[in-house]
């Protein structure tokens, strides 16, 4: 991996790691537009405040839209929530291998 690859990988990890981040885009997944009310309702325990902040954030970075019926993944973001859809087969395979490990 390049120094360009890994510097790219860094700045997305930093971004999904702030707290609520992948919860608002997975809320999203479904492709259906939200209001902040049924966003907020959707990502369960988060702030108004907080909530503000991660879709400026995810706004900035291109993963998320606003359009007039609420807020939307851009194609990236749809791109990346596809590609994130693989963790739950992987994590699967990976906690049956540390059960193993652990007999």
């Amino acid at each position: 991996m390049s120094y360009k690859d890994s510097a790219a990988t860094g700045q997305l990890m930093a971004l999904l790691e702030s707290r609520y981040a992948m919860r608002v885009l997975w809320a999203l997944r479904d492709g259906r537009a939200q209001t902040f009310r049924l966003l907020q309702d959707s990502v369960g325990g988060i702030t108004p405040n907080t909530l503000n902040t991660r879709i400026k954030e995810l706004r900035q970075a291109g993963l998320l839209n606003h359009g007039s019926e609420g807020y939307l993944l851009s194609s990236t973001g749809a791109d990346l929530t596809r590609r994130l859809g693989e963790l739950p087969t992987f994590a699967s395979k990976w906690a049956s291998s540390q059960a193993r490990k652990a007999r």
